[in-house]
């Protein structure tokens, strides 16, 4: 870089320095997505002047800790525009956010991929990009800190008052789980949350009009959010509207800002070619020459802008030391909430947790999803950390403990959360409140049809390696008269596929407790827990093999006699491949929670769970076949359903379906 080009803007000062700060941010995502030669640079451009007041003025962050505690939360939901996000963090000094970062924008191996991905790039609070996901994960990291702040704050201190800051696009806004996040968040009163909506009437396709005509003013007053509205290119605006939003009580608030897509570019702003295409080098000139920028200059950061964030990040360091002062004055005044800060923290489990659960040796029949409730309200009374609710299901999936209280409108301090019947909120939600760190774990249940609409958040999750705890109960056909709508048939298979999801369909009550112990000490993925609506035997430990086995995957419950063949099944038909071997004798019987604890495994165990000299082998699943032949291998088959499910009484479906004993029988004579 020459030295003139270097001096660029040097002396500049007030209005003209910022001018120059929000053409640096464009001209860093022009270079950046014409070298990729792919990229988003319309939104980037269009909210540059906003993102520029907010980070500088509003947003408290300390580039040099991105972890610190303290700092506010910025999410970018119109993740597409992501080259908005790593041009700041570059200026104000990201660790490991270097010019060559930006100049390998989109490429192998770097940490500036073409959508945020939490966990790769420091200062990426969640990963966004599937439209509609940051606006309800920023509803969770809203709630997270509401109830970090009533277990923490005392009358003397005010440790936590993070807030959220959102950019959320006109796609955004368009997906149905943006309309269940903003309704449960203005139902309870997030005033932390403060949202800027780029309102540039752009998509892929052409102007928004050819099929989005929200008046979205009302549709957030009717969601009992603030509403603001401001030209979003004008800096004293957009200082105004977030400083009205602080100010905000009861409320979350919603900025509409009218922006430009594109803005700067002669030939392209404010059209549908400026959303998603590089603009290609003559226009990128012609963009530099019409904001006044050097046209020659390629990724260039005047030194009068490396100078105004050196300060600026300075600043912001002197932040977090004044919230560590306070925090050390804090921790000695309160010791006892410093302790269940590190609890937090680390994800403290007592040690004896297990010993805590309930025992069911001795039993009688009881579903996975009654013990499962039973399991939890031990669990939340002995891990702080752990919250949730269901999707206005709890009387049927046993997920709520009544004496630690709801969250409710401006309450804060209660452990279980009503999402209401927003499966997908629920899920996106639950997210944002694993994203916002701290060791909160959330769950959320409801029946596992329902995970149908809940699998972008799920998958989300696992790319994110987020503890998130989903409970799905009524897990079969065995629901029974609700009918094929509500018997999952599919769902077992469609889940398992997800890379670093752990899926656990346990066999009993004793099972499910060490699923859950399971679902707790697993702190970088998320865990699915699947449960049954029918009572289930007990399985006797004292007789056959131990529930902690359960983190092997599979293993071997009874060997009755010599086995010469191999029954594998998983959740409520355990208990029929048991019953079936002590008829026929010479058995092993396997139970499999989880077929990918159990891929994660040495060969050596996988092999003494299945000696390849036992190749008559049958598997039992209420569920499709697919995934099952890698365990039953060539001479082996299934017994599991490949149709949709019925209405009618459990039992009755479990004799027409086949899962009896002497269906089995029939089954193994045929191996």
């Amino acid at each position: 870089m020459s030295q003139n080009l270097a001096d660029f803007g040097k002396g500049a000062t007030g209005a003209e320095l910022d001018r120059i700060i929000v053409n640096n941010i464009k001209t860093l995502v022009l270079d950046a997505v014409q070298k990729a030669e792919s990229g988003h640079p319309g939104l980037p451009m269009g909210c540059a002047d906003f993102a520029y007041v907010l980070w500088t003025k509003f947003l408290r962050h300390n580039p040099a800790n991105p972890e610190w505690a303290g700092r506010d939360r910025f999410v970018l939901s119109g993740g597409h525009g992501s080259m908005l996000l790593y041009s700041l963090l570059h200026l104000f000094g990201y660790p490991k956010m270097t010019l060559e970062q930006i100049q390998s924008f989109r490429q192998w191996g770097s940490i500036t991929p073409g959508h945020p991905e939490y966990g790769m790039t420091p200062g990426v609070e969640t990963t966004t990009g599937p439209l509609g996901q940051g606006f309800a994960n920023g509803v969770g990291l809203g709630l997270a800190a509401k109830y970090y702040a009533a277990t923490f704050n005392t009358e003397d201190f005010k440790v936590v008052d993070n807030r959220i800051y959102a950019i959320v696009s006109d796609g955004d806004l368009q997906e149905g789980v943006a309309a269940e996040a903003a309704s449960l968040a203005g139902h309870l009163g997030l005033d932390n949350l403060t949202y800027f909506y780029d309102s540039n009437h752009i998509s892929i396709e052409g102007d928004t009009s050819l099929s989005y005509s929200d008046d979205v003013r009302r549709r957030f007053e009717g969601y009992h959010w603030n509403v603001l509205e401001i030209d979003g290119a004008n800096h004293v605006q957009i200082e105004q509207a977030l400083k009205q939003a602080n100010a905000c009580t009861g409320k979350p608030t919603i900025i509409i800002g009218h922006t430009i897509i594109g803005a700067g570019s002669p030939k392209y702003q404010g059209t549908q070619r400026a959303h998603s295409d590089a603009f290609g080098e003559e226009e990128v000139r012609a963009t530099k020459k019409n904001i006044g920028w050097p046209e020659e200059a390629q990724f260039l950061v005047p030194d009068v802008v490396k100078d105004f964030f050196s300060r600026k990040s300075a600043e912001l360091a002197g932040l977090e030391n004044h919230w560590n002062r306070n925090f050390d004055s804090f921790g000695k005044k309160h010791p006892e909430k410093l302790a269940l800060w590190n609890t937090f923290r680390d994800k403290t489990l007592p040690a004896d947790l297990a010993a805590k659960l309930p025992n069911y040796a001795g039993a009688k029949p009881i579903a996975t999803r009654s013990a499962g409730g039973e399991i939890l309200k031990a669990l939340m009374h002995h891990v702080p950390f752990l919250v949730g609710g269901s999707a206005d299901l709890h009387p049927s999936t046993k997920t709520f403990v009544k004496e630690l209280g709801s969250v409710n409108t401006g309450d804060f301090k209660g452990r279980n959360y009503h999402f209401g019947i927003r499966e997908h909120g629920m899920g996106s939600v639950m997210n944002g409140i694993a994203y916002y760190g701290g060791g909160i774990v959330p769950f959320g249940s409801t029946f596992f049809v329902f995970s149908d609409y809940m699998r972008p958040p799920i998958r989300l999750a696992a790319l994110s390696h987020l503890q998130s705890i989903f409970v799905f109960t009524h897990d079969s056909i065995f629901v029974g008269e609700d009918g094929p709508t509500h018997e999952p048939v599919e769902h077992l298979a469609a889940l398992r596929v997800i890379p670093n999801l752990c899926l656990i369909r346990p066999a009993d009550a004793t099972e499910t407790a060490a699923a859950w112990l399971l679902a707790l000490e697993r702190k970088h993925g998320p865990t699915v827990l699947v449960l049954t609506r029918q009572n289930l035997p007990v399985i006797d430990r004292s007789k056959y093999a131990s529930a902690d086995l359960v983190r092997r995957g599979a293993y071997v419950l009874a060997d009755i006699g010599t086995p010469e063949r191999i029954l594998i099944a998983s959740g409520s038909e355990v208990s029929l491949a048991m019953a079936a071997a002590e008829k026929l004798g010479n058995t092993r019987v396997v139970s499999m929670p989880s077929f990918d604890l159990f891929e994660s495994q040495s060969a050596e165990y996988r092999e003494k769970v299945f000696p390849a000299a036992i190749g008559k082998r049958l598997a039992i699943e209420a569920g499709v076949s697919f995934g099952w032949d890698r365990y039953v291998g060539p001479a082996g088959k299934t017994l599991t359903v490949n149709r949709f499910g019925a209405s009618a009484p459990y039992e009755r479906v479990a004799k027409e379906y086949g899962f009896t004993v002497e269906n089995v029988l029939g089954a193994v004579e045929k191996l």
